[in-house]
C-alpha cells in the first residue's frame, strides 16, 4: 500500500504580503514598484517541502510606483496592456531544497499573455506559528530576476548619450504570508 502523503492547503493572506520589482532606468538608477492583492494557494507536504506546490496571481492594475503619469503608462499597451492581460500568474512545476530553509522553486509566470519558466529562490521560510486568533500561519520570501522582453513587455527609447531608457533585467521580490484552511 503507498504512503499517504499529509498535505496542507494554505491561502495567500492578501493584506499580510507584498510584491515588488525593480529595473533600471537611463543606466543610472532603479525605479522600484508595487503591486498589491497577491492571491494564492499553497499545497504544503508537511513532511517534504520539495513535494509541495503553489499557485499565485497579482492584478496587475494594482501596480503603484510613485509616479501617476508612469503607472498610467506601465498599465497601457506599451507594457502590460491591463485592459487585455489583467492578472498575472504563477504556477509551480519543482521545488528542490537549497538546504537549511532555503528552495529553489521553478515554475510558469504568466504575464501579458506569455508564459516563461522562471525559478524563484525562496529564503526565510518560517516555521507555522498560531496567531492570537487562533490562525495557523507561515511566511516566506522568494525574489527572482526576469527579461522584460520575454513577456512581451518591449517599449524603450534609445538615450542620446547611448543606452536605454529602461534596462531589460527586472528584479522581482515577494514577501508573502499564508494562512492554514481549517
Amino acid at each position: 500500500m503507498p504512503a499517504t502523503i499529509a498535505k496542507t492547503t494554505w491561502k495567500i493572506d492578501a493584506a499580510h504580503s507584498s510584491a515588488e520589482f525593480k529595473v533600471r532606468h537611463m543606466m543610472i538608477s532603479y525605479v522600484k514598484g508595487e503591486l498589491s492583492g497577491v492571491s494564492g494557494v499553497l499545497e504544503l507536504d508537511d513532511e517534504n517541502y520539495s513535494r509541495s506546490t503553489i499557485e499565485a496571481s497579482i492584478p496587475v492594475a494594482t501596480l503603484r510606483t510613485g509616479n501617476d503619469d508612469r503607472d498610467v503608462h506601465l498599465k497601457a499597451a506599451d507594457f502590460f496592456d491591463v485592459e487585455k492581460f489583467p492578472v498575472m500568474t504563477f504556477k509551480s512545476k519543482n521545488i528542490r531544497s537549497l538546504g537549511g530553509n532555503d528552495y529553489a522553486v521553478a515554475g510558469d509566470l504568466t504575464i501579458r499573455g506569455v508564459t516563461k519558466s522562471i525559478t524563484l529562490t525562496v529564503a526565510d521560510v518560517s516555521k507555522p506559528i498560531i496567531d492570537p486568533w487562533g490562525n495557523a500561519r507561515l511566511g516566506l520570501s522568494c525574489a527572482a530576476k526576469i527579461n522584460r522582453k520575454d513577456f512581451g513587455l518591449l517599449w524603450d527609447t534609445l538615450l542620446e548619450a547611448g543606452g536605454a531608457v529602461l534596462g531589460d533585467e527586472v528584479t522581482i521580490t515577494l514577501d508573502v504570508e499564508f494562512t492554514k484552511d481549517k
